[in-house]
C-alpha cells in the first residue's frame, strides 16, 4: 500500500483516476527491468483488484499470465499475481483491505453482472493457462501453492463443467489436486477439500478417479483426528466431499464397501459420551445429519439390489443399524437429527428380513419396555408431533413392512381378539385410533401404514376381514370392513368422513384390501348399499380437488367388478358392468380413471417411496397405491366392458390354449424330474468312481514315493564310487543311447519297407478283383451259348476252383501258426516282466551265474521265436507266389471267356469264383496285418532284449572293475550274444533285399 500512495503521490497534476492509476501500473510491469520494480507494481495492481475488477481484468489479465510463465521462480511476485487474478474473478471477494486502497477522484463505478465468470472464460479458453496453474500445485512453497488452489477453487465455481473436462484430459490433473489433502499445513489442506468438493460436482468419472486415489480413507482419516461429530467445519466438508464420491455412483460405493469402510463408519454415531458443555452444537448438528445422509446413500432405494442387499448386511454386522436404534431410543436428541435418523434407519431396514427382525426386536428404555414400533406409531398418530416427524415414522414402518410377510402378519394379529394383556398399547390399536381420529392427517397416515400391512398378502385380507370393533355401548360390534365404508358414507360435509384426506386415505385402504381378494370384495357387495354409494360418488358433481376422490372411486369399483365371484345376487359381475355402462357411463368413468394420472399428487407420489411433502394439506397420494392404480387402470377397462360373443369365445380358447400348454408343462416338469433323477444316480456313481480312482492315486503316490526313496538310495550308492567308475559308466551310456538310437532308425525303415510291400499286395488284390469284375460283364452281356462251349468254361474255370481250395487250406494253416505265435509272445512278455523284476531286484548288487542262465533261456527262446518268423515269412512268399499264379490264371479264363460264348451256368459260376476271390482276398489282408503285428511285437521283444543284454554288460563291467573274478564262459557268451545279433542283423538285412527283389 505505501509504494501505491507513494506512486500516486510522485504522479504531476491532478489525482488520476483509477483506470489511468492501472494502466501506468500494467506499463511499469512490462517496461521495467527489475524484479524489485515488477514486484512492487504487480502488488499495487493487487490492492487495486477488489475495487476496479473490470479495469484490472481487462487492462492485466495478460500482463499477469506473462508475469507467472517469466518470473515463475520468484515466489513473493508470483502470489501476488495469483491473488490478483483471483480477486478479479471471485464474483465475491473479501474486503479486508479496503480502507487501506487511495481514493481516486471519487467516481461511482457500476460493474456487469457475472463478470468473474467472463474473465474465467477468456482465461480457460488457453488450455496452457489451465496447465500452469496445474505445474503451480507441484510447488511445496506455501506463497505459492495456497493462491494456486484459491485460484483453482474460483474457476471451478464459476465454469464447473469446462474446468472439469480440462483437469480431466490432463495426464496428471486429478492427481496433483488430490494431493492436497495430503498436505501437512491445514490451511492447504483445508482449501483443498474446498477444491475437491467442487470438482466432484456431478462427474462420474472425475469421481472415479478420485475414489481410485484412496480419497475414502484419507477422508476417513480426517475425520478421525478432527473428532467425529464433534469435529469443526473440516468435518463437514470432508462428508460432502464423500457425498459427491458415492451419490449415485454405482462403482464408487461398491469400491466402499468392498474396501471394509462401512464398518469404519460406527463410530461416528457413538454419542454416548457427553458433548463438550453439555448440548448439542450446530456444528455437531450438521456433521450428525450429513454423516446420516451418507449413510442413506450407500442404501438409498434409488440403487442397485444386489448392492443395497450387501451393505445392509454389512450394516447389521458391523453394529452401525445397533448405534441408529440406540439415537432412535435416546433423549435429548434434536429433532430434525430424530428424524433424519428415523429415515436412515428406514432406508436400511427396507426388504431386508434379518435387519427388519431386529428392529422388531428393539425395546425403548421405558417402564415397561415397549417395542420401537409401538413408540414410533404414537408419534404418528400424535397431531402435535413435528409434521416431518409423522411422515417419518410412516415411511419407517412402512420400510419396516416391505416385503416382509412376518411382519404383516405380527401387525394384524393385534388387531384380532386375543386373550393378551390389553392393558398393554399395540400397533394394532394405535392404527385404529388413528384411523378414527379427528385430525385428518392421522387419518391418513393410519389408513396407509395399514394398508402396507396387506400389501401381497391375501392371507392377511382375509385375517382382517374377521376384525371387530365396539362402536358404542350397548350396540353390537362393526367388522372394520364395515366402520370403514360407514365412515366415508357420512358425506362430504361431516366431521370426519368429510375430509378430503381422511377420504383418500380410507379408499387407499379399501382398494389395497379388496385388490386380488375375492373374499373381502364379497364382504364390501353384501351390503347392498355400497354400490349405490359408489355410483353416486362417482356421477355427483365435483370440484377439481374432489375429482381425484371420484376417480380412486371408480378404481374401488372396477376392482370389485374385476374380483367378483359372482357370489351376490344382486351384484354379479355382469349386473355391475350393466350398472356402470347405464348410471355412468364407459366414457366418464374412464374419464374419472385418467384424471388421477393426470394430477399432480399422482406425480409428486410416484417420485420417491419416501413421502415428501411441504405441508400437511398436500399429503393426498403414496408411492405404493400409485404403483397398485398402474397396475390394475387398463385391467379394470377391460373388466367394466361388457364381452361380446366373439371376445367370450376368444376368452374361452384362451383358456383352453392355456390348460393345454399347462398340460405340456407338466409333463415337462415330470420329464425333467425323471432326467433329474438319473442324473443323481449317475452323479452317485461318478463320486464312487471318483473315490476309487483316488485311492488308486493314493496307492501310485505312494509306489511313485518307495521309487524315488530306491533312486536316491541308488544315488548315494553311485556317489561312493571313484569318479572314474563314473565317467566310465556316463562314457558306456552315451555309447549304448547311440547304438539303441540307430537301431531304432533301422526298425522304422524296415517297418516302411514292409508297409510298402503291404500296399502292393493289397493293389494286386484290388486289380485281381477288377479283373474278374469286367470278365463277368463281359460273360454277361452273351445271354446264348453252345454246350460244348459252356462246357470249355466249365472246364477253365475248375483248375481255379482246385487252387482256391488249396489256398483256403493253406491259409487255415497258416491261422493256426499265426496263434502259436502270438502264444510265444505273451510267454515271452511274461518271462520279460519276470526278468524286468530280478534285474531290479540284483540292481545293488547283480549275480552274473544268474544273469548268465536268464540270458541263456531267453537266446533259446528268441531262436525259437526266429525260426517261427523264418517259416511265416516263407509262407507269406509262398502265398504270394499263388496269388500271382492265381491272377495268371484269371488273366487266361478271361482270355478263353471272351473267345466262346458262355452260357448262363458259367455266368454263376464266375459270380460265385469272384466272391470266393474277395473272400480270399479279404483274409489274406487280415492274415497279413496279423503277420505284421506278430513282427512288430518280436522286434519290441529283441529291442527289449538289446537293452537287458547292454544292463548285464554293464554290471559285468562294473563287478571286473570292482575287482569280482568272472569266468571265461561268461565272457564267451557275450560274445556269442553280440555275434548272434549281429548275424540277426545281417539276416534281416538280407530278407529286406530279397523282399525288395520279389517285390
Amino acid at each position: 500500500m505505501n509504494y501505491l500512495k507513494n506512486f500516486l503521490a510522485t504522479q504531476p497534476g491532478t489525482q488520476p483516476t483509477g483506470a489511468e492509476t492501472i494502466e501506468r501500473l500494467c506499463d511499469r510491469v512490462q517496461s521495467s527491468t527489475l524484479l524489485d520494480d515488477r514486484r512492487d507494481a504487480v502488488r499495487a495492481l493487487k490492492a487495486l483488484s477488489k475495487k476496479f475488477r473490470l479495469e484490472v481484468g481487462t487492462q492485466g489479465m495478460d500482463i499477469l499470465i506473462n508475469v507467472l510463465e517469466t518470473d515463475r521462480t520468484d515466489g513473493e511476485i508470483v502470489n501476488y499475481a495469483l491473488d490478483t487474478m483471483n480477486n478479479i474473478m471471485c464474483n465475491n471477494p473479501e474486503d479486508d483491505d479496503d480502507e487501506d486502497i487511495p481514493q481516486t477522484n471519487g467516481e461511482v463505478r457500476q460493474e456487469p453482472e457475472d463478470l468473474g465468470g467472463q474473465f474465467t472464460e477468456i482465461f480457460i479458453k488457453k488450455l496452457e493457462n489451465v496447465q500452469l496453474l496445474l505445474n503451480f500445485l507441484e510447488e511445496y512453497d506455501f506463497r505459492v501453492r495456497w493462491p494456486t488452489v484459491k485460484l483453482m477453487t474460483t474457476l471451478l465455481c464459476n465454469r464447473c463443467s469446462q474446468m472439469q473436462q480440462i483437469i480431466l484430459n490432463s495426464p496428471v490433473g486429478v492427481s496433483r489436486l488430490m494431493d492436497l489433502i495430503s498436505d501437512a499445513r491445514e490451511v492447504i489442506r483445508n482449501d483443498g477439500l474446498l477444491l475437491l468438493i467442487q470438482l466432484t460436482k456431478g462427474n462420474a468419472a472425475i469421481q472415479k478417479i478420485v475414489a481410485f486415489e484412496n480419497a475414502f480413507e484419507r477422508l476417513l482419516e480426517i475425520i478421525v483426528e478432527e473428532g467425529h461429530s464433534d469435529g469443526g467445519i473440516v468435518v463437514e466438508d470432508c462428508l460432502l466431499l464423500m457425498m459427491n464420491l458415492l451419490k449415485n455412483n454405482n462403482s464408487n460405493q461398491t469400491l466402499f464397501k468392498e474396501g471394509g469402510l462401512i464398518q469404519k463408519l460406527t463410530p461416528f454415531f457413538d454419542i454416548t459420551e457427553a458433548s463438550p458443555g453439555g448440548g448439542w452444537s450446530a456444528q455437531k448438528v450438521t456433521n450428525l445429519h450429513l454423516m446420516l445422509k451418507l449413510v442413506r446413500t450407500l442404501v438409498s432405494p434409488n440403487n442397485p439390489t444386489v448392492s443395497i442387499a450387501a451393505c445392509q448386511k454389512v450394516m447389521n454386522t458391523c453394529g452401525l443399524l445397533e448405534k441408529l436404534c440406540m439415537i432412535l431410543m435416546a433423549s435429548g436428541v434434536p429433532a430434525d437429527i430424530l428424524t433424519e435418523t428415523i429415515n436412515t434407519v428406514s432406508e436400511v431396514i427396507r426388504g431386508n428380513t434379518a435387519n427388519q427382525e431386529y428392529f422388531a426386536s428393539v425395546n425403548a428404555p421405558s417402564q415397561p419396555p415397549r417395542p420401537a414400533i409401538v413408540v414410533l406409531l404414537m408419534s404418528m398418530v400424535n397431531e402435535k408431533q413435528p409434521f416431518v416427524l409423522r411422515c417419518a415414522v410412516l415411511y419407517c414402518f412402512q420400510c419396516f413392512l416391505f416385503k416382509n410377510e412376518v411382519g404383516q402378519a405380527q401387525i394384524v394379529q393385534t388387531l384380532l381378539p386375543t386373550t393378551a394383556d390389553a392393558s398393554a398399547i399395540s400397533a394394532g390399536q394405535l392404527l385404529c385410533a388413528g384411523l378414527f381420529s379427528t385430525d385428518a392427517l392421522s387419518n391418513w397416515c393410519a389408513s396407509v401404514a395399514l394398508s402396507h400391512a396387506l400389501k401381497d398378502n391375501p392371507t392377511q385380507k382375509e385375517q382382517l376381514l374377521r376384525v371387530q370393533l365396539a362402536t358404542s355401548i350397548g350396540n353390537p360390534p362393526v367388522s372394520l370392513l364395515q366402520q370403514c365404508t360407514n365412515i366415508l358414507s357420512q358425506g362430504k360435509y361431516a366431521p370426519q368422513g368429510g375430509k378430503l384426506q381422511t377420504r383418500l386415505g380410507l379408499l387407499i385402504l379399501l382398494c389395497s384390501w379388496l385388490s386380488d381378494c375375492s373374499i373381502a370384495v364379497t364382504h364390501f357387495l353384501h351390503n347392498a348399499t355400497n354400490v349405490p354409494f359408489l355410483t353416486s360418488q362417482i356421477t355427483d358433481q365435483a370440484e377439481e380437488d374432489e375429482q381425484l376422490a371420484q376417480g380412486l372411486f371408480a378404481l374401488l369399483l372396477g376392482i370389485c367388478v374385476h374380483y367378483n365371484d359372482n357370489s351376490i345376487e344382486n351384484f354379479t359381475k355382469e349386473r355391475l358392468q350393466q350398472l356402470i355402462s347405464k348410471r355412468i357411463g364407459l366414457e366418464s368413468f374412464e374419464d374419472k380413471l385418467s384424471f388421477v394420472t393426470k394430477s399432480d399428487h399422482y406425480s409428486r407420489a410416484a417420485r420417491s417411496p419416501q413421502p415428501r411433502y411441504d405441508a400437511p394439506e398436500r399429503v393426498l397420494l403414496d408411492y405404493e397405491f400409485v404403483a397398485l392404480f398402474r397396475q390394475y387402470e387398463g385391467v379394470i377397462m377391460k373388466a367394466v366392458r361388457p364381452k361380446t360373443k366373439e371376445e367370450e369365445q376368444a376368452e374361452q380358447k384362451t383358456i383352453e390354449d392355456h390348460a393345454g400348454i399347462v398340460t405340456q408343462y407338466k409333463e415337462l416338469i415330470r420329464e425333467q424330474d425323471a432326467e433329474l433323477h438319473s442324473t443323481k444316480q449317475e452323479l452317485q456313481e461318478v463320486k464312487v468312481k471318483l473315490s476309487e480312482t483316488e485311492k488308486q492315486l493314493q496307492e501310485q503316490a505312494s509306489m511313485v514315493q518307495q521309487l524315488r526313496d530306491q533312486y536316491s538310495l541308488l544315488k548315494a550308492t553311485k556317489g561312493r564310487e571313484s569318479p572314474q567308475v563314473q565317467q566310465t559308466e556316463a562314457a558306456g551310456g552315451a555309447e549304448e543311447v547311440a547304438r539303441l538310437q540307430g537301431e531304432l532308425g533301422d526298425s522304422k525303415r524296415v517297418l516302411e519297407s514292409k508297409t510298402q510291400q503291404l500296399m502292393e499286395r493289397d493293389r494286386t488284390i484290388e486289380q485281381l478283383k477288377n479283373d474278374l469284375t469286367v470278365a463277368e460283364a463281359k460273360a454277361a452281356v452273351r445271354e446264348a451259348g453252345e454246350d460244348g462251349d459252356a462246357g470249355s468254361t466249365e472246364d477253365s474255370t475248375r483248375p481255379l476252383q482246385e487252387r482256391i481250395e488249396v489256398l483256403t487250406r493253406e491259409k487255415e494253416e497258416l491261422r493256426t501258426q499265426l496263434s502259436s505265435q502270438e502264444t510265444q509272445i505273451q510267454t515271452f512278455r511274461t518271462d520279460n516282466e519276470a526278468l524286468k523284476s530280478k534285474l531290479s531286484a540284483q540292481t545293488n548288487g547283480p549275480s552274473p551265474d544268474a544273469v548268465a542262465a536268464e540270458t541263456a533261456a531267453l537266446q533259446a527262446k528268441l531262436a525259437e521265436v526266429e525260426s517261427d518268423r523264418a517259416c511265416s515269412e516263407e509262407e507269406n512268399r509262398r502265398l504270394k507266389e499263388q496269388v500271382q499264379s492265381l491272377q495268371v490264371q484269371n488273366s487266361q479264363l478271361q482270355n478263353s471267356q471272351l473267345q466262346n460264348s458262355p452260357a448262363a451256368d458259367g455266368n454263376a459260376d464266375s459270380a460265385k469264383l469272384e466272391e470266393e476271390v474277395r473272400r480270399l482276398s479279404e483274409e489274406k489282408k487280415r492274415l497279413e496285418e496279423e503277420a505284421e503285428t506278430a513282427s512288430k511285437e518280436q522286434d519290441d521283444l529283441l529291442v527289449l532284449l538289446a537293452d537287458q543284454d547292454a544292463k548285464i554288460k554293464k554290471y559285468r563291467d562294473r563287478l571286473k572293475e570292482l575287482g569280482e573274478q568272472m569266468d571265461d564262459d561268461d565272457d564267451d557268451d557275450d560274445g556269442d550274444l553280440e555275434d548272434d545279433e549281429d548275424y540277426e542283423d545281417e539276416e534281416e538285412e538280407e530278407e529286406e533285399d530279397g523282399d525288395k527283389g520279389e517285390d
